[in-house]
Parts: structure tokens; C-alpha cells; sequence
């Protein structure tokens, strides 16, 4: 098992000159399991900070507050529990593949490091689409499972992953299992591939347009993008998460937008497709 480990360093009183070296090992796989968590409250935390930023919003104060039919903190609630589920599922699962042999995988060049990435989004991207799509047709998923995150149809930073557990196992633990092993990166490689998974979801999910972003830049897959999925009209399209848009494109179901000012400020996502 990869690990970090920190060595404080205690002088022993008998001798000056005899250190005594405490290891306190943290291996690559717990930090992988618990830094894109932390990085989600960060992250999600900074949005909040910067408060309101009326005239970004893709929905006004008082559409959130009439849409959404879920508390704040009722929100806040639920992203824990899905989170702790989630740290149950990997530690349960990093308890059984765990070898004892100690051994540390080299890290690979950085260019393969950058393959890896583009594999390890390829897969993730490939199975929520098909997931999340699923969820969407098949009548009991969405009514008992994948309602709960459209009780946001507007969306905010840290309610990004406010899901059912189960839809969490589904879509994240296990997609985010296969990106990691079908892509062959380092349990090292993956801390930083899932805490940059984490940030893209929750912008994604921020409800803001803001200027310079440079997730906009490099991604279609925005958060006006995502933000067209949340409408009532528009949870026939949109699927695909949290990278790219190529399967919404390939299978139809991709739904282009405009972005209009709104005379009160901000901005509003439109559809300039016909709507089924």
C-alpha cells in the first residue's frame, strides 16, 4: 500500500543526541477516500463566501427559494450522509484489494499521468451518462432514487452531490472505481484526479456564470450547460457528466442553450432547440 508519512522528530531526555522518529503513515488510498471530500466543502465554501453575485446567477434569490423544495440545511444533511456512506463503501473495499506487501508503485511519467487523467475522464463520463440517462427513464429509479437531486431545480455549489446514497454508489463509487483501475493510474495519481472530478462537479452545480472561469474555457459542459438538465423542460437532456459532452451529442439527447442578460441582472440559460 502507497503511503505518506509524516516524522516528527522527539529528543530522547537521556540523550541529546538520540532522536526518537514516530511514523505516522497515511496511505494514499485513505487520502484518496478523503480529500476530495474535504476539497468539496473548500471548494463548495468559497462559492458561499462570495455571496450572492446577483448579476452572475443563472436564476434569481427568489426562484431559489420557491423552487427548490428542500432546506439548505436539509441539503447539507443529506451530502453528509451520502458522503459517509460513500468513505463506508471504499474502506470496506480498500480492507479486502489491500496487499500486504508493502510495496509502493512508482509513479509514471508525466505525460502517461496526463493519459491517465484522459482515460480516467473518458470512463467516468461513459458510465454516468448511461447511468444517469437510466435513472431518468426508468419510472421507479427516478421516483425513489434520482428525484432526491432534482428537488434542486436550482442549482448551488454544495448541494452538488445532495443524492440518494444508493444513486452515490452507483454513479461515483463504482464509475469512480472503474475510471481509476481501467485507466491504471496510482492510488497517488488518483487523489489528485478525484479532488479535480470533485471541483468540476460542484461548478458545475454552482448556479453562477462567472467571468474567467476557466472550466468554461476548456469544458461545454458547464454549469449552464447542467443547469438546462435541472429544468422541468429539460430532464430529457443533458445527461452527460461531469467532463465532456460527447454521448449527449452522439445519442440525441444533447440540448444547446443561449445565454440571455436578465433585465433585473444576471443570466438565464435558454434552450434554442424545440423541446419534446
Amino acid at each position: 500500500m502507497e503511503s505518506i508519512k509524516f516524522n516528527p522528530t522527539v529528543t530522547n531526555s537521556s540523550s541529546s543526541s538520540t532522536p526518537i522518529v514516530m511514523a505516522f503513515p497515511v496511505s494514499d488510498e485513505l487520502l484518496g477516500t478523503f480529500v476530495p471530500i474535504a476539497v468539496y466543502w473548500i471548494y463548495s465554501g468559497i462559492y458561499v463566501m462570495l455571496g450572492d453575485l446577483n448579476h452572475y446567477r443563472l436564476h434569481t434569490k427568489a426562484e431559489e427559494e420557491t423552487k427548490n423544495v428542500v432546506s439548505k440545511g436539509t441539503v447539507v444533511k443529506g451530502v453528509l450522509v451520502q458522503q459517509a456512506f460513500q468513505i463506508a463503501v471504499s474502506l470496506l473495499l480498500f480492507t479486502f484489494m489491500s496487499g500486504d506487501s508493502g510495496v509502493v508503485l512508482p509513479q509514471p511519467s508525466f505525460p502517461v499521468i496526463i493519459l491517465q487523467f484522459i482515460v480516467a475522464m473518458v470512463v467516468l463520463d461513459t458510465w454516468q451518462y448511461f447511468m444517469h440517462r437510466f435513472m431518468h427513464i426508468n419510472k421507479f429509479l427516478y421516483k425513489h432514487i434520482h428525484s432526491k437531486h432534482h428537488s434542486l431545480v436550482v442549482p448551488y455549489a454544495f448541494g452538488a452531490l445532495y443524492n440518494h446514497p444508493l444513486e452515490g454508489l452507483i454513479l461515483d463509487t463504482i464509475g469512480g472505481a472503474l475510471s481509476f483501475l481501467i485507466s491504471g493510474m496510482t492510488p497517488r495519481t488518483a487523489i489528485f484526479f478525484f479532488s479535480f472530478a470533485t471541483i468540476k462537479t460542484v461548478d458545475d452545480h454552482c448556479g453562477l456564470w462567472l467571468p474567467g472561469n476557466l472550466l468554461h474555457v476548456f469544458f461545454n459542459n458547464n454549469s449552464a450547460y447542467h443547469d438546462i438538465h435541472h429544468q422541468l423542460y429539460g430532464t430529457k437532456y443533458n445527461f452527460s457528466q461531469p467532463f465532456f459532452i460527447t454521448w449527449d451529442k452522439i445519442l440525441g439527447t444533447h440540448m444547446p442553450y443561449s445565454l440571455e442578460k436578465r433585465k433585473e441582472g444576471g443570466f438565464e440559460a435558454r434552450p434554442i432547440k424545440k423541446i419534446d
